[in-house]
């Protein structure tokens, strides 16, 4: 019988690489010989072929093509925070119709990488967050750190909401958003001393998440369990 999985990917900001990253990680599971797919459960921002363009980058990464709407249960059409979209078009984020297409994901797939959306504490709607969404789907958390300016503040806080919140921190990816960071490597060995979780990889700037893939040793996290080989 094969376990099946699910990871929370969040981030440290808006525009770190969620979506890159997620990528990547949907491509080094399948290279682990795993059926995976990934979840957007809210995205904003439409474009004119009325998709948004992070969906549709989760639905080429994967191994499996689910309905559109099992993928991503909330999309609103301009790119502003959830909460404020959703009340402007009058349809409620409810978590648990995200919990249901959740659960038909993880029928179909033997690992589902489910992405929030902006930062880990970003509103939902006036009385929850993203915080709270990946406490009721119950998952371990992987965070991806926008390597620029600022990151080991925003690592840290987030770091330290995961555990307020009795989640585990899995693992975490350091993102080169910023190709001319300024002291790079001891800004990443800040994070590693102090991050009470395995660095899964550092991803380049530039590449795409195909090459990514490459980076990243999902090895090293806590659970995740490969394909048994078949010699």
């Amino acid at each position: 019988m094969v376990m099946k999985q699910a990871f929370f990917v969040t981030g440290t900001d808006t525009e770190v690489g969620k979506t890159h990253v997620t990528c990547a990680l949907l491509h080094a599971t399948r290279r682990q010989g795993r059926t995976t797919v990934g979840m957007k459960p809210i995205a904003a921002g439409v474009g004119d072929d009325g998709h948004n363009e992070d969906v549709t980058r989760l639905l080429a990464a994967g191994s499996i093509t689910p309905p559109r709407d099992w993928i991503n249960p909330f999309l609103y059409d301009p790119f502003i925070a959830p909460h404020i979209a959703a009340r402007a078009a009058g349809r409620t984020i409810e978590i648990p119709v995200i919990q249901q297409a959740f659960e038909r994901l993880q029928a179909l797939a033997d690992v589902v990488w489910v992405e929030g959306v902006g930062g880990f504490r970003v509103p939902l709607d006036e009385g929850h967050d993203t915080a709270d969404l990946a406490r009721m789907l119950a998952l371990p958390v992987v965070l991806v750190v926008g390597m620029r300016l600022g990151c080991i503040n925003h690592a840290l806080l987030t770091a330290e909401a995961i555990a307020r919140r009795e989640l585990t921190l899995a693992g975490w990816v350091a993102n080169r958003i910023d190709p001319g960071m300024d002291c790079f490597e001891a800004n990443l060995d800040t994070l590693r001393a102090r991050l009470n979780a395995p660095l899964l990889g550092v991803v380049p700037y530039g590449d795409s998440s195909e090459q990514a893939a490459s980076m990243l040793g999902l090895s090293v996290l806590p659970g995740f369990v490969a394909a048994p080989s078949t010699a």
